[in-house]
């Protein structure tokens, strides 16, 4: 009869090798996002090895700019034996209108200080009911 070793990681090991702090690996755990196979008779959480794939993946997704709950709605889909790069290619998508609606935000930002910052002009005496008149002019303040 073959019996199969499987190997378990305790938490600590999980850390040193995904990088991933101990408290981390613990919030993932209470959102679901990953699970321990089980506990030793002290306590310790034990993870199989499939938890480093599933870590990599959440952190390489939160560098994406996907948040936990879309991060957790896609690992819901890999548990039920689907490939989840439909859902995840429709969320980089909306994540990428986001940026360009940023970036559009951004550059009317900078075209704005940008036209205050050419027409500055040194104002030393505190005028009344203004903090900074350049600022507080409107007719400098909606120029592009």
């Amino acid at each position: 009869m073959l019996t199969q070793d499987i190997k378990l990681l305790l938490i600590g090991q999980v850390t040193d090798i995904s990088k991933i702090p101990i408290r981390t690996i613990r919030y993932y755990e209470s959102l679901g996002l990953i699970k321990s196979s089980r506990r030793t008779e002290g306590g310790f959480r034990q993870f199989s090895l499939d938890v480093l794939t599933r870590l990599a993946f959440i952190k390489r997704a939160q560098n994406l700019g996907l948040s936990l709950e879309e991060i957790g709605n896609i690992l819901q889909v890999y548990d039920q034996g689907q490939a989840p790069c439909g859902e995840i290619k429709e969320k980089l998508e909306d994540k990428l209108s986001q940026i360009d609606h940023q970036l559009d935000q951004l550059l009317t930002l900078r075209s704005e200080i940008k036209a205050l910052l050419s027409g500055w002009k040194n104002m030393d005496g505190q005028h009344e009911d203004t903090i900074c008149p350049i600022i507080q002019n409107t007719s400098t303040a909606g120029r592009n």
